[in-house]
């Protein structure tokens, strides 16, 4: 949905450059924190199952009514002359426009998070041949999700520009209702974990008992900490975790005070067992893995706002033919990207890692995850460079008041596809290693908070334009992004995401050196 939509905002909505650009921010942003809802319900009381079921009904109807809000005369933006001349769009238009637009984003709160552990969960730890495939599955699940997204930025967005917005609209709605059909098609073949209870609960029951016990002094002995004698977890749908020496005070929860002992029914607020405590330490630990994906998905959001906004500006014909493609398109070569490299990754790339590495898939999660960031910072400078020689043009032919200057839109190929190939080591690495990183009964919650990086990505994309037009426009200068770019510097603003990467990547490497990989005993309920 948000290929071209920073198009519909400014074309239909009558909506400013730098307006729109937020607006699609924000609402993309919104659509990855809405999964830490949906996970919560997955995790502590419906299960992955029911929450997707539900989701996606809502989803379905945001997507038919955001169909309706572009088609039906009434509701829809009225326009004056051919295509998207002077369209304007009343106050009761954009707020229906919006209201489904969240609908979707609701929805897919409930998708996001569960979708791919899911999906995962139907491999069996215990077997491994099915473990090994287990890694492999993340990466096909990624190459299906672009295989829609290839007809998402190259078919849908054609017939939005040229067909209309409510057949454009429209379409994915069906898809979208059709993908409930298959989901429930499926239902007796899945493998479905339990929901293990309020993880915030277990978390907050953790952190009160430390804090309780703060004068209380751990053993050295880890195996006089409390754990059940089960072979089996009390927490349901989660194997029993091994003690770990990082984080000491929260083991003070686990330490058998002789208030405890008296009692013969433990209190949770007061007494947690060893696999509670290290839930809580699992989440700490990821943290600062997690911090670090915020500037890579605020650089991948990019392709959704200023590189649609700067193929704007450029020649959008193929060839000397008069067909156009429409700027928004563009974001077809990340995807083929994503096509071309998710086998070369699991097909060559692993296979050749495995032997100096030892590591049956390739790479760690993390080294993964680093080399997605170390190439990131690339197709920030070739947006910028390409801005750099873009603007020499202008000024050198006087082509400010052009619409579209002389150079071919095609030169935008290199950054998509840089983002394309970040993509498959970054995105992809860092969903296995939250749904393996995750403790077991707080997978969706895991899940979902890998989201949110894409959600905190879309916001500081949001606040960092709110701040450079500020700062930029003061003293009557256009600033670095005006409606019209010919007059403004989208080039600073890729230059200055570029230096953000380099820092986020060396902070990184740093937090990945400290990590320590959780180890699970036991299996599940």
């Amino acid at each position: 949905m948000s290929t071209n939509l920073v198009l519909y905002f400014k074309n239909r909505l009558n909506q400013h450059s730098a307006t729109a650009s937020k607006n699609v921010s924000n609402w993309s942003g919104t659509c990855y924190i809405t999964p830490l809802i949906g996970a919560y319900l997955a995790d502590s009381y419906l299960g992955r199952y029911w929450t997707i079921a539900v989701f996606s009904i809502i989803y379905a109807i945001g997507m038919t009514l955001l169909t309706l809000s572009a088609s039906v005369p009434g509701i829809k933006p009225t326009c004056h002359g051919h295509g998207d001349e002077n369209c304007r769009a009343t106050t009761l238009e954009s707020a229906v426009c919006f209201l489904a637009l969240y609908l979707i984003a609701l929805g897919t709160g409930g998708i996001k998070p569960c979708v791919s552990s899911y999906g995962a969960d139907q491999f069996d730890d215990t077997d491994s041949a099915e473990k090994e495939r287990k890694s492999s599955f993340f990466n096909w699940f990624y190459f299906s999700i672009n295989i829609g997204a290839l007809i998402a930025s190259s078919l849908l967005v054609w017939i939005q520009d040229n067909v209309g917005w409510g057949w454009g609209f429209g379409i994915p709605a069906v898809a979208m209702a059709i993908a409930v059909v298959s989901f429930f098609s499926g239902t007796r073949l899945y493998r479905n974990q339990k929901p293990g209870g309020s993880a915030i609960t277990r978390i907050c029951q953790v952190v009160m008992a430390s804090i309780r016990k703060y004068n209380v002094e751990v053993p050295a002995d880890e195996s006089l900490l409390y754990e059940t004698a089960e072979t089996e977890s009390a927490i349901k749908g989660s194997r029993k975790l091994d003690h770990t020496n990082e984080l000491r005070f929260f083991d003070k929860a686990a330490v058998l005070a002789q208030s405890d002992k008296v009692k013969e029914s433990k209190n949770p607020w007061r007494l947690c067992t060893v696999t509670q405590v290290e839930e809580l330490k699992s989440i700490l630990r990821i943290l600062p893995v997690w911090a670090t994906g915020i500037i890579f998905s605020t650089v991948y959001g990019q392709m959704s706002t200023l590189f649609v906004l700067q193929g704007q500006t450029m020649d959008t014909r193929v060839g000397n033919s008069t067909f156009k493609i429409p700027p928004a398109s563009l974001s077809i070569f990340d995807t083929l990207s994503v096509i071309f490299w998710v086998p070369v990754y699991d097909r060559i790339i692993v296979p050749i890692a495995t032997k100096f590495t030892g590591n049956k898939n390739g790479l760690t999660q993390l080294q993964r995850m680093g080399i997605g960031l170390f190439i990131s910072i690339f197709s920030m400078v070739a947006a910028a460079i390409l801005e750099l020689i873009r603007l020499r043009m202008v000024r050198r032919h006087n082509y400010y008041q052009l619409e579209e200057i002389p150079m071919t839109i095609f030169w935008q190929v290199p950054q998509y596809f840089i983002i394309g190939c970040a993509e498959v080591f970054y995105f992809i690495g860092q969903l296995e290693f939250f749904y393996e990183q995750a403790p077991d009964a707080m997978r969706s919650f895991c899940s979902a908070l890998s989201l949110t990086t894409v959600a905190l990505g879309q916001y500081l994309s949001s606040l960092l334009v709110t701040i450079v037009t500020k700062i930029s426009t003061r003293n009557g200068s256009p600033g670095w992004i005006p409606d019209n770019l010919n007059f403004g510097h989208i080039d600073y603003f890729f230059w200055l995401l570029a230096l953000l990467s380099v820092v986020n990547l060396i902070a990184f490497l740093v937090v990945s050196m400290l990590y320590t990989y959780k180890r699970p005993v036991g299996t599940l309920r």
